[in-house]
């Protein structure tokens, strides 16, 4: 392996050997083979370690922590012992497609600031449908807070970032890095507070790079986050993002949490929350009002319709092949 590589891949992981392995195996696959791969084991685990030897090639590095801290830590840890101008982020139940570098890596050499961000769109894989995401890219001029949080249906988001598809620099992930015990909005938190900075700037490829695996029968701490500690992350980066920004982050992203609480006392929080600090829309009230009404599995199954026949009239119009049409989904990050 040379002694500086081009890209440095940091991969959090846990008691999860199988998929951290698939994986490590997809970014050791990449057409870019000038990388290192950093997975980082967050805690003692023999068998994660044991899975990760058996894989052989000299660009894998294994860095195990003394106990758990998180995925945040973990990915700060990583990027910490990455050697490469650019680090690249994957989850361990993620995988890339074998592009995905080289696609980014062009990108980056075209971006006019000096430290971009390079994200991609991805296909969402759950059990009940494949969804590619972001539905479209950041219009020019957009503010990328809106960009990310802003509806233009009520069930389903536009804008998107996901961890998975994130390659920048490693000195801008080591100047601003993951906020250690955020268990939701990882991404969205990171890529806000990064590009408030001058020299930073979100790109995003157009073709899905990576393979999100949304398995919703297994555990997730995306799922299973309290709404409370949701809005006081919002509150505290409230100075980034504009009033619009935060009345629907408030009224989609935290009331999705909050709304199986049933509480009308929580429902009028969320919404006085809103109002008071942000500037909604009337689109925005329109997908509170759902979310607190309609059971999520309901919206759910609802949103796959509306996305499945607006997928199959995109490829009857534009003749793309299976996989290729844009559509977007609901906000559940």
């Amino acid at each position: 392996m040379p002694s500086t590589p081009e890209v440095s891949v940091v991969i959090p992981t846990f008691a999860r050997p199988a998929l951290v392995t698939r994986a490590v195996r997809s970014a050791l696959a990449q057409t870019v083979t000038d990388i290192e791969v950093v997975v980082v084991v967050d805690g003692p685990d023999e068998e994660t370690c044991k899975a990760l030897a058996e894989i052989g090639d000299p660009r894998l590095r294994v860095v195990e922590l003394p106990g758990k801290g998180g995925a945040p830590n973990a990915r700060n840890v990583g990027v910490g012992e990455a050697r490469a101008r650019w680090t690249a982020l994957l989850d361990d139940d993620d995988e890339w497609l074998p592009d995905k570098l080289a696609v980014q890596l062009d990108l980056a050499r075209q971006a006019s600031v000096a430290n971009p961000i390079i994200a991609s769109r991805l296909i969402n894989k759950t059990p009940r449908a494949e969804f590619v995401m972001p539905r479209r890219l950041p219009e020019p001029g957009e503010p990328i807070c809106e960009y990310l949080t802003l509806r233009r249906g009520l069930f389903h988001g536009d804008g998107f970032i996901q961890t998975s598809t994130i390659m920048a620099p490693t000195e801008l992930l080591r100047r601003v890095p993951f906020t250690v015990g955020l268990r939701r909005q990882q991404e969205l938190d990171w890529t806000v507070r990064a590009t408030s900075h001058a020299d930073v700037d979100l790109l995003i490829a157009a073709e899905p790079l990576v393979l999100w695996h949304q398995d919703e029968n297994r555990p997730r701490i995306s799922l299973s986050s309290p709404w409370e500690a949701q809005l006081e992350w919002l509150r505290g980066i409230r100075p980034l993002i504009t009033p619009r920004a935060y009345a629907a982050t408030t009224m989609s992203v935290i009331s999705s949490m909050a709304a199986p609480t049933r509480s009308f006392r929580v429902f009028r929080l969320l919404l006085a929350e809103a109002r008071r600090h942000g500037r909604p829309g009337a689109l925005d009230y329109l997908a509170f009002v759902q979310i607190w009404l309609i059971p999520p599995q309901l919206r759910h199954q609802v949103r796959d319709r509306i996305l499945g026949r607006r997928r199959a009239k995109e490829r009857s119009v534009a003749g793309a092949q299976p996989g290729a049409a844009e559509i977007g989904a609901d906000v559940r990050r």
